[in-house]
């Protein structure tokens, strides 16, 4: 699915969250072998808040700042 439809979920983004629950238990909770996953969540959930602004909320989506600082913490590569 594509962002838009993503974010057409209830909650929204919740299709990512579980993409990523998924992946973890098929791969013994190896955080590593689900990265992508994890960037695409946080690609959902950035483009909610861009959308529905920092206040909004959605059960799959961490808070717009700290969804902010992990994305920048992912790009720096200091997870």
């Amino acid at each position: 699915m594509g962002v838009e439809e993503d974010l057409k979920a209830s909650p929204p983004c919740h299709p990512r969250a579980c993409a990523i629950q998924n992946c973890l238990t098929k791969n013994n909770y190896n955080e590593s072998k689900c990265q992508g996953l994890v960037d695409a969540l946080y690609e959902c959930c950035d483009a909610f808040y861009r959308k529905k602004g920092d206040n909004a909320t959605s059960a799959s989506c961490p808070k717009a700042d700290l969804l902010r600082l992990k994305m920048k913490q992912r790009q720096e590569g200091t997870t």
